[in-house]
Formats: structure tokens, sequence, C-alpha cells
């Protein structure tokens, strides 16, 4: 058995890149710059108040209307069926910090609803067992 090469810390010379043409993609500064997070938060100054946890589902009410900013178009589109708040922010790459703010002004808009996660309990109810176990019983 041989062992693995070992990799140099300084490879050798490379060809350098090719030329890039005007106009092309990777021309520096014609890359796409992503938004900045208070475009997307919108107007500043507005109330949000709204209990949003990380569990937290969200539930579309209404289509996107035509004033909608992407990000809430695209929650829409997302939340026909229950999602929590933080699958939203993976889908959508948000921050938390940020998706509260969107998700908060969509509910005072009325465009979602918000919902806690149903909350199992650990131990069954006494009464409830004990219905089963007779029910079985007679049987």
């Amino acid at each position: 058995m041989t062992p693995p090469q070992r990799q140099r810390r300084h490879p050798k010379e490379q060809p350098p890149p090719p030329p890039v043409e005007p106009g092309e993609p990777g021309e520096p500064g014609k890359e796409k710059q992503p938004e900045r997070l208070f475009v997307v938060a919108g107007p500043d100054g507005a109330e949000r108040d709204a209990d949003l946890d990380l569990v937290t589902l969200i539930v579309a009410r209404a289509d996107p209307p035509p004033s909608a900013t992407p990000e809430q178009s695209a929650l829409l589109r997302l939340c026909t069926t229950p999602l929590s708040v933080v699958e939203l922010s993976a889908y959508l790459n948000l921050p938390f910090s940020m998706m509260t703010v969107v998700l908060t002004d969509m509910l005072t808009a009325g465009l979602v609803t918000a919902r806690n996660p149903i909350v199992r309990q650990t131990v069954a109810d006494r009464s409830i067992l004990e219905a089963v176990m007779h029910g079985l019983q007679k049987l």
C-alpha cells in the first residue's frame, strides 16, 4: 500500500484565467447585488407586535395583490399549506428577524394567518384510556 501524495502548499504556476469580455456576467461590478434588508422590510415606523416563534405556522388567506413585494408574493405562494416561520425563512433565504418583519406586515394587512402548532400531551388523559379499555372489553 502506498501512502497518499501530499499536496504542495504553493502550487506550480497556473495559466491565467481567460479575459472577461465587457458586458459578461463575470465582469466585476456587473454581478447581481442582493437587496438590502431594509428595502425588503419596507417603511419603518409601523408597529410590529405580532408574537412569532420559529415554529409558528403561517397560512395564506388570499392571493398576492398587485401591490405585493416579491417576498410577499413568494410567501403567499408557499403558504397554501401551513408552513413554519423557520421553513419559510429557509425557502426564501432570509434571516428569521427579516421574516418576522415581513410576516407581521402581512398579518396586519390580513394576507396571512398565524397559529401555534398543536402540542400533544406527553401523558394521555386517564379517562380516555379507561373509556378505550371498557370499549375493548365490551367487544
